[in-house]
């Protein structure tokens, strides 16, 4: 049977109540009501009160969320439901970074728990990131980051209680719902409590992440967020990493997050002896691929129907980052990071990642081979439907795309033919 295939159209609200609530919304915003509140005082409060607590450890989070929040009002063209969304959002954020402050002051011994040499993954989306990370966390000494754990991180599970914590269901019936709200992104990005997790999640607790703007439509706070200080992003990720560890112990922990290429001095200076991968593909489908997913995040929560402000944006962000990026990589000494073409890593993986050992003075075990080439073999593909995406949408060519990424593409030698 042939797969669904998906669109970032088929993410248009479908819901007659969360569209009829749109509506009163718009009625009231007419007549100067602008509901609900976008504020930083309503959304630090609503944490406060969900955590029973307004202890958040500091302030560091507090200028990132109010250009968020001015960015939200003046940009992003929220409906009712998207402003709903993005409050609660924010707040289960600050929510958790409440909860993990106030578990490293019961459980000092936490801020011990070294993170010594993780792998890091920091190629932009689409570029084989989440595969290799699942690969990676195969390895029986390492482990990735679970979506149900960044959800949820407080109190941290232990190793007897981690297979069966009530808060797996619980992630589960969420992601449900979101699934269920916008069926095309289960296609377009792997969803699951127990799948591994980017790491930008734990860049929410200090508001300084990417993803918020797969959320809302905001350049203003993209430009902030380029120019900002993470070292307060990687002190709340360092901290979450060091609860986690303290109650199920690895030797390694595998991340990934594109968010990690647009600050690369700050996550060196967070990990300075981490195993850093950064992965290469055409920008062509990359860049397309990306549109097509943001403007899918952003579409049940927004007013706007035209892709290409989102798309534009996207596109800009991915040249800031591979520019900021190559600026970096030619500066820095050989060696600070290992290249992977996405075309190899698809060619074969497990020799991929036996390469990748090897560059970093290891061997991969007969273990994690044998458990690379069983989840291989027993990988569904397109179970969930297949994202279907086109340049046209936006107003681009691969050709037009092909030459504006022309210096990141020669420089790494990467093939700009696009995969059918």
């Amino acid at each position: 049977m042939a797969a669904l295939e998906y669109t970032w159209r088929d993410s248009e609200l479908r819901s007659p109540p969360l569209r009829a609530l749109n509506a009163v919304g718009a009625g009231l915003a007419r007549v100067g009501l602008d509901l609900p509140s976008l504020s930083p005082s309503s959304v630090i409060a609503a944490a406060a009160k969900a955590a029973g607590s307004d202890d958040l450890g500091g302030d560091s989070y507090r200028e990132p969320l109010g250009v968020f929040l001015d960015a939200c009002r003046s940009e992003a063209d929220l409906t009712t439901f998207g402003r709903i969304l993005i409050s609660k959002m924010l707040s289960r954020a600050l929510t958790n970074r409440i909860a993990l402050h106030g578990w490293s002051l019961q459980h000092p011994e936490v801020r011990e728990e070294r993170i010594d040499s993780p792998w890091v993954i920091v190629g932009l989306p689409r570029t084989g990131t989440s595969v290799l990370s699942m690969l990676l966390g195969l390895d029986p000494v390492a482990r990735p980051l679970l979506q149900w754990e960044a959800a949820h991180p407080i109190p941290p599970p232990t190793l007897e209680e981690a297979d069966e914590d009530p808060r797996i269901a619980q992630t589960a019936k969420d992601l449900d719902g979101l699934m269920k709200l916008n069926p095309p992104l289960k296609a377009m990005h792997p969803f699951g409590a127990t799948v591994a997790e980017e790491c930008v999640s734990l860049f929410m607790y200090d508001v300084r992440t990417l993803a918020l703007e797969t959320q809302a439509h905001v350049p203003s706070y993209a430009r902030w967020l380029e120019g900002a200080d993470m070292a307060p992003a990687y002190a709340q990720h360092r901290l979450a990493l060091q609860t986690l560890q303290s109650r199920q112990p690895t030797e390694r922990w595998v991340l990934k997050t594109p968010n990690h290429l647009w600050h690369l001095e700050a996550l060196l200076a967070a990990y300075p002896d981490a195993r850093i991968v950064w992965t290469h593909r055409n920008p062509g489908p990359v860049v397309t691929s990306l549109a097509s997913l943001a403007n899918a995040g952003q579409r049940p929560l927004t007013a706007r129907s035209d892709p290409r402000p989102t798309a534009e944006e996207w596109k800009r962000k991915c040249s800031f980052a591979l520019n900021s990026a190559m600026a970096f990589d030619e500066k820095t000494d050989a060696g600070w990071c290992q290249h992977l073409h996405y075309d190899h890593l698809m060619a074969d993986p497990v020799d991929t990642v036996r390469r990748l050992y090897r560059s970093f003075g290891a061997e991969v075990s007969d273990l994690h081979a044998r458990r690379m080439d069983s989840f291989l073999d027993h990988r569904p593909k397109d179970v969930f439907g297949v994202h279907h995406y086109d340049p046209a949408d936006f107003g681009w060519t691969y050709e037009e795309l092909a030459e504006e990424f022309r210096p990141y593409t020669e420089r790494y030698d990467i093939s700009t033919e696009v995969e059918q």
